[in-house]
């Protein structure tokens, strides 16, 4: 497992101004991380490096531990929570003009 990348306060604020226009890719629902949606995940972060992640489930504390174990998992770095609705980065070793969030 790759450690999380770690972002300073000016990353964060540069990824919240690019994500600002983006539309969730994903939907977490009440089936939780299943293997699709983390696969679908990581195909995601492959392409655009930042996402945004919708979380369709009823508890406040549910949403933050299902974030969590999702950053975990995949070796991601949440870089905003604002509602339902999580942005995450991951960097790739060879972005992809064309399909990266960054690039454009």
């Amino acid at each position: 497992m790759k450690a999380l990348p770690q972002l300073s306060a000016k990353d964060r604020k540069n990824f919240r101004a690019i994500g600002h226009k983006l539309k969730p890719i994903v939907t977490v629902a009440s089936k939780g991380l299943s293997a699709s949606v983390c696969e679908e995940i990581e195909r995601a972060l492959n392409d655009h490096e930042l996402i945004k992640i919708k979380f369709a489930v009823g508890d406040r504390d549910i949403k933050k531990q299902l974030i969590d174990d999702l950053c975990t998992q995949i070796s991601a770095s949440q870089v905003q929570i604002i509602g339902h609705i999580a942005l995450l980065y991951r960097p790739t070793d060879k972005p992809d003009p064309r399909l990266s969030n960054l690039l454009r």
